[in-house]
């Protein structure tokens, strides 16, 4: 009795983990804008430069060194770090590109695909189970991407790699035996070096790397703090909730980020009317499939 509540415990705390994660990243386009008058590889290696302290902070006060040295030490784990490093890289730069160039709607559609992935690659390769209230969920869900997809055929490279590119992040992040905050700390070393070599030849062309006024360059000091919370409450949510859950919740971000890309004067179609009561209504048959289980479905160890 003891173990289920404290199981369905583990797993409360990871669908909030995840809940908070999404509504972060959801809101992150108001950051990008911010800064938007910094080309978007300088705010990639500043998110990654800026990161590092911070990390390394988290990691000093829940005294995992000894987790960092054990991960680097197994050539598994750091190899499996090392590709998760290049795919959030990747993913961050290609995002950034996409918000500051007018693309924000292709980059949302991106994340709307994700959930369908995270399902897939959960039931198929981590083999969870989903019931058929659940699947049903997952059809309107894919329903309503369906007709976003007609709507986005112009930049939707954009949205197939970020897709792809955050779905494999998560899948492996899931699976490497390594917790939230030493995982992002060797991702972030592993980066480091390369955003480094980047500021330092920015530098050396004339290039302000560090912002033209007082206020951007305090927003890219920020940009670790911002960059590094929502990855870290996703990767300790991953790790206590199935793949297909915490897919499911992604539609929170790119919704958010879809509101926003409009405020900011981006059209609205009849494809986005349509589209969104159709995710949304999805993601209520999935949550209540999850409520209605008797207790809470559990990541697989």
């Amino acid at each position: 009795m003891n173990a289920n509540r404290t199981s369905t415990q583990h797993t409360r705390t990871g669908f909030a983990l995840g809940l908070l994660a999404y509504a972060l990243w959801g809101v992150l386009p108001l950051y990008f804008k911010a800064v938007r008058a910094v080309a978007p590889v300088d705010i990639v290696a500043h998110r990654v430069l800026w990161s590092l302290p911070f990390l390394a902070l988290l990691i000093a006060l829940s005294r995992g060194w000894p987790k960092v040295r054990e991960a680097i030490s197994d050539r598994t784990t750091l190899g499996t770090l090392a590709v998760t490093a290049l795919l959030i890289g990747g993913n961050w730069l290609l995002y950034v590109y996409a918000v500051n160039s007018g693309h924000l709607l292709a980059a949302s559609f991106g994340y709307y695909l994700n959930p369908i992935a995270n399902v897939l690659l959960g039931r198929f390769v981590l083999h969870e189970k989903l019931n058929r209230l659940q699947w049903t969920a997952v059809a309107i869900a894919a329903a309503g991407i369906s007709v976003l997809a007609a709507g986005a055929l112009g930049q939707l490279w954009i949205s197939l790699t970020l897709c792809g590119t955050f779905a494999l992040y998560g899948l492996l992040r899931k699976v490497v035996a390594a917790n939230a905050i030493t995982g992002l700390g060797i991702e972030t070393l592993i980066l480091c070096p390369l955003a480094l070599v980047w500021l330092a030849w920015r530098h050396s062309t004339g290039a302000s790397i560090m912002g033209s006024t007082n206020a951007l360059t305090g927003l890219l000091l920020l940009a670790g703090i911002v960059s590094t919370t929502p990855l870290l409450l996703f990767t300790a949510a991953s790790k206590r909730l199935p793949y297909s859950t915490l897919g499911m919740l992604q539609f929170i971000a790119p919704t958010l980020q879809f509101l926003i890309a409009v405020l900011y004067g981006e059209p609205l179609k009849a494809v986005h009317v349509i589209a969104f009561p159709a995710i949304w209504i999805a993601l209520g048959l999935y949550v209540t499939a999850m409520l209605r289980a008797p207790r809470l479905p559990q990541a697989p160890e």
